[in-house]
């Protein structure tokens, strides 16, 4: 897909790890780099142009992206992706690939999978959970997203339960897992 943008939400501090989980140095399949470089290399590999979201004075190191800065703090992964979406649909993408930045196995290949199913509004993988902050979605969406913020929503749910979304089963796999605390680290 030649017009997929790449939105990497990497948010704040995490109170479950007391620290920044985007600067936490981990293994992973390009080495041992900063959670966010993880990231952002998987989806350069497929994703241009590539975006991040960041909290308001989050240190980062340098990438190969746009830093966009989220002006509001704890209000969840929605207004984050609104701004992402709406920045991939400014650059001329129809479809962006959102990831968390907690994801440091994420892989090309699985982007790939989700690309082969374009076709609804939103495209997750399934596992046996939905895994909103791993998927497709189309950057229309951001007017969308604007309307569910508006009425007070702020969950990924919230916006894949009122448009049209597909489920893609997978198989349990390290490049959905998302690391929550210091001992997932290990």
């Amino acid at each position: 897909m030649s017009d997929l943008a790449g939105v990497v939400l990497a948010g704040g501090a995490s109170r479950r790890m007391g620290r920044d989980k985007a600067t936490v140095v981990v293994d992973g399949p390009s080495g041992s780099k900063t959670m966010v470089e993880h990231v952002v290399a998987a989806l350069a590999a497929r994703c241009d142009p590539l975006f991040v979201i960041a909290a308001p004075g989050q240190a980062l190191p340098a990438l190969p992206a746009t830093i966009l800065r989220d002006e509001l703090l704890g209000v969840g992964p929605l207004l984050a992706t609104g701004r992402g979406l709406r920045a991939a649909a400014d650059a001329g993408a129809e479809w962006a690939f959102v990831c968390a930045v907690d994801m440091p196995q994420m892989t090309p290949e699985l982007i790939d999978e989700l690309v082969e199913h374009v076709g609804a509004d939103v495209v997750l993988p399934w596992d046996g959970r939905d895994h909103y902050l791993a998927g497709l979605y189309r950057t229309a969406l951001a007017a969308r997203i604007d309307e569910l913020i508006l009425a007070g929503e702020r969950s990924m749910r919230a916006l894949a339960d009122t448009v049209n979304t597909q489920r893609i089963v997978m198989p349990e796999s390290p490049a959905l897992a998302n690391v929550n605390t210091a001992a997932q680290l290990s």
